[in-house]
């Protein structure tokens, strides 16, 4: 008997710990005692992730000293903020003032601070310092060349796709195999890029559905990584299936909550997707911004843990494509951080495609687990509020809005999931017009492809409001459809519980859990 199960509400207040319960079931780490010192500078100033983002903006405007200077007021309040002395490091390093910048690093270093912090990527801040004979020094015990990741995606049940960042341009190879089983190897080669951001993915072929793996990495010949990680293959497309996901959107910054990710893996998710507002770099003009946030996010250990085995494919929403509510407007290259934006996305992702391609960018695409079909849209990058031709306003722009409808009516699923980074229903957010509630011709159409096919089994998802929801949609035609929203990962930002959903939740950073069973 087919089924599906939807946990928004209860089970949510069980597995989301606050983060000080958290941290009374760990022994205290100079990590932990770091992200203590985020609290303080949180309930000084402001939300923690954008006062070091403020911070960023006046050092990429020449404003070094400016920033030093707040950073000090900072550190006389919070003198164990360790995201605060990287701050100094990279103000240091661009004065050329390198003696101080090495002196930075050591003590962000020494309160937790993640040594891939400091060593990956082409956009840390401190690139005067690689070939610094003392910053080498701090990381000499570190064998590892691998700097974020590995993330698993792209699971069709007959093979998955492992990204990862490495220190420099490197080959990699990665040998996986049955879990306890290492005689039949698959084998997996790439190279990461200096155009890609020394980011690499590596498909793994010839795999078994609903298999365990375990799978090693090394680099550039030299001897296997010394972790082993581990994944399972989900069930091949059309199969008859049973699976749970976690999703959710809303993962600013914050030290103190990163230990959601670990409450998500807990729960031992096939899934994991995260719908928009994921990193918060709010920034489209600033590439230095957003690869800071990224690489903040992909260097803290508990998400480096859960993105390893979990199978993850993600969206976008306005804070990660642009700024509060933007729209990208109908052209491709225009503005002109457009594609320079979608190209960092694409670097630090592991999705099967990517709208279509570099010819149309987007973060567009569909995906199927066993008889599951998902379908993931881009409600950003071609947004029109308010089109120059008089035409209706369009979240989508034609050439999605027509791959959207085909896919659609086109759908083998059991269970079609349609997910949006903004919810479908149109009183989620008072009268704003950037929810679907903006575009109700659009979205009503989508609906009609729905009744006009005879779809049965259709669900909706989607994130941006910083609370967890269930909706319940009734549309002419169309049976009533229910809407699962879910928001508020990490964030300390909320919004109130509507009345009118048929559940509202925000007392604590939640996810949804999924669970589908066609078996």
């Amino acid at each position: 008997m087919k089924s599906v199960l939807a946990t928004l509400s209860a089970l949510m207040m069980v597995v989301t710990l606050s983060s000080w319960t958290e941290a009374e079931l760990r022994t205290k780490s100079t990590q932990q005692q770091n992200d203590e010192a985020a609290k303080k500078v949180e309930r000084k100033f402001k939300q923690y992730k954008r006062v070091h983002q403020e911070i960023l903006k006046k050092i990429v405007d020449g404003k070094e000293n400016q920033a030093l200077e707040e950073l000090s007021t900072i550190l006389s309040v919070v003198p164990k903020d360790g995201e605060s002395y990287y701050m100094k490091a990279v103000c240091h390093a661009r004065l050329g003032m390198l003696d101080l910048a090495v002196n930075d690093v050591r003590k962000a270093l020494e309160l937790g601070l993640e040594p891939s912090r400091f060593r990956g990527g082409t956009k840390t801040g401190l690139e005067a310092l690689r070939g610094n004979q003392a910053f080498e020094k701090l990381f000499e015990g570190i064998k590892s060349g691998i700097i974020h990741g590995p993330m698993v995606g792209q699971n069709t049940g007959d093979s998955l796709s492992i990204w990862l960042r490495t220190v420099r341009e490197t080959e990699i190879r990665i040998r996986c195999w049955e879990k306890n089983r290492p005689e039949k190897v698959v084998t997996g080669v790439g190279q990461s890029t200096l155009a890609a951001d020394y980011t690499v993915v590596i498909k793994l072929k010839g795999l078994k559905a609903n298999t365990h793996y375990q799978y090693s990495i090394q680099l550039d010949g030299a001897s296997e990584h010394q972790d082993l990680f581990h994944a399972k293959t989900l069930a091949t497309k059309g199969n008859a299936v049973k699976f749970d996901i976690a999703f959710g959107g809303g993962a600013g910054y914050v030290p103190q909550h990163e230990s959601m990710w670990t409450t998500i893996g807990a729960v031992q998710p096939d899934v994991l997707m995260l719908l928009g507002d994921n990193v918060y770099s709010d920034a489209p003009k600033i590439p230095e911004m957003q690869h800071y946030c990224y690489y903040r996010r992909q260097s803290r250990p508990e998400f480096r843990e859960l993105v390893s085995k979990t199978t993850v494919y993600s969206i976008w929403d306005d804070h990660d494509f642009g700024t509060n509510d933007c729209q990208g407007g109908p052209e491709i290259e225009k503005p002109d951080w457009k594609i320079p934006v979608w190209k960092v996305y694409r670097n630090n992702w592991v999705n099967p495609f990517y709208g279509g391609g570099p010819k149309h960018p987007g973060v567009w695409y569909d995906y199927y687990i066993g008889d599951v079909h998902f379908i993931m849209t881009d409600g950003r990058i071609y947004r029109d509020l308010q089109p120059t031709d008089g035409g209706r306003p369009t979240m989508l722009g034609p050439d999605q809005l027509k791959w959207l409808k085909n896919t659609i009516a086109q759908s083998k699923g059991t269970f079609t999931v349609l997910v949006s980074p903004v919810p479908w229903v149109f009183g989620a957010k008072g009268d704003s017009k950037d929810t679907w509630n903006g575009f109700k011709q659009e979205r009503n159409e989508i609906l009609d492809v729905i009744a006009k096919n005879k779809k049965d089994g259709v669900l909706l998802m989607s994130a941006d409001r910083h609370r967890s929801d269930l909706w319940k949609i009734e549309y002419d035609g169309v049976y009533p459809l229910y809407e699962f929203n879910s928001s508020r990962l990490t964030n300390q930002h909320v919004h109130p519980e509507l009345p009118a959903a048929e559940f509202s939740y925000n007392k604590k950073q939640s996810f949804g859990l999924v669970k589908f069973a066609t078996t």
